[in-house]
């Protein structure tokens, strides 16, 4: 059903492609892309398909000059032989796995996707199907996460005790998913005013409204007294750290969320104060349970561990093997 070519996944039967990598030389009439993540969704595409979500962040990212037909999560749509249908995969606002039916057989390729409860997206959906496309950037028996509230109460702690040394707390989270669920997770715990670089104030704004409840924010850039900083959290991402637009913050603690963190000298060789483990994609178990649930005879694996997935999944009883694509780590995690 879906086919693995040099600009990435396409079915013949539909004549369209999953989140391809468009170059100079490729006409890509019709991508369906599954979120708005720059190593999913890229620019080079005559048309584009995605839920109305994705649809508003491509535009931001991208160019508001896009041609995007929007597909609500659960409603279908005849392309070529095939039937097609995009549901929640849980991983940032808008992200969806696609349903690829014929008459014989159901594939569905998941994006990237994660089974926790998170206040700033729609939660997973399964969807049977007989072959099943995931992700496996965390595919080790390592990785298995706590829950996004625990993580906000531990950021919370860490903020609240630099407040009352005057120090300020600067978080580093990716502009794009992390940081508005974070601020999402610390709205049920408070309602302060979280200062923001620019780069997440974007998209920030672009969630609020989408509808998504998250605590009050302000631009860093806007304020103008230092001293204003000495008893708050700033959320910035990654490329930030290091950089001169750091020397506002004369008394400060550094801080990573990622999925990455839950490795110890992660957190030592990036050179953080702390490390948060919250990640938007698939924990161990949440990854095996997922590929169970959807009943699939097939699974093809992407990014990340698929050869200890794969050996996993062979030793279980399932048809699995790698699948070998350009998604990886935009600002993953």
């Amino acid at each position: 059903m879906l086919e693995l070519t040099k600009h990435g996944l396409y079915c013949a039967a539909g004549d369209f492609y999953v989140d391809p990598w468009p170059d100079k030389d490729a006409r890509i009439e019709r991508a369906v892309i599954t979120h708005a993540h720059a190593d999913h969704a890229r620019g080079g595409s005559m048309h584009y398909l995605a839920t109305p979500e994705t649809a508003a962040i491509m535009h931001a990212r991208i160019s508001p000059d896009l041609s995007i037909q929007t597909l609500g999560y659960g409603k279908s749509l005849r392309v070529g032989d095939t039937e097609i249908s995009l549901h929640p995969a849980g991983h940032v606002l808008g992200s969806a796995q696609l349903r690829v039916a014929s008459d014989k057989q159901v594939w569905v390729a998941s994006g990237d996707y994660k089974r926790d409860p998170d206040p700033s997206c729609e939660p997973f959906e399964v969807v049977p199907c007989d072959t099943f496309i995931t992700e496996a950037t965390f595919a080790l028996p390592i990785y298995r996460w706590r829950s996004g509230a625990e993580v906000a109460a531990d950021i919370f702690q860490w903020w609240e005790k630099n407040a009352a040394e005057r120090r300020t707390s600067v978080l580093f989270a990716y502009a794009f998913g992390k940081a508005q669920r974070v601020l999402a997770e610390l709205s049920a715990l408070t309602q302060k005013t979280v200062f923001v670089h620019g780069a997440v104030a974007t998209i920030v704004n672009l969630y609020r409204d989408m509808g998504i409840t998250m605590c009050p924010t302000a631009l860093v850039s806007e304020v103008e007294d230092p001293a204003d900083f000495e008893t708050a959290l700033v959320i910035a991402p990654p490329s930030a750290a290091g950089s001169t637009w750091m020397r506002r913050f004369k008394h400060h603690s550094t801080g990573f969320v990622s999925g990455w963190m839950r490795v110890r000298g992660n957190r030592r060789r990036r050179g953080y104060d702390r490390g948060f483990v919250l990640s938007d994609h698939a924990d161990w178990p949440g990854l095996i349970n997922t590929i169970r649930d959807t009943g699939a005879s097939r699974v093809l694996a992407t990014h990340g561990k698929t050869d200890v997935l794969v050996r996993f999944l062979q030793e279980s009883g399932i048809e699995a093997e790698p699948l070998v694509t350009r998604f990886g780590e935009e600002d993953a995690t």
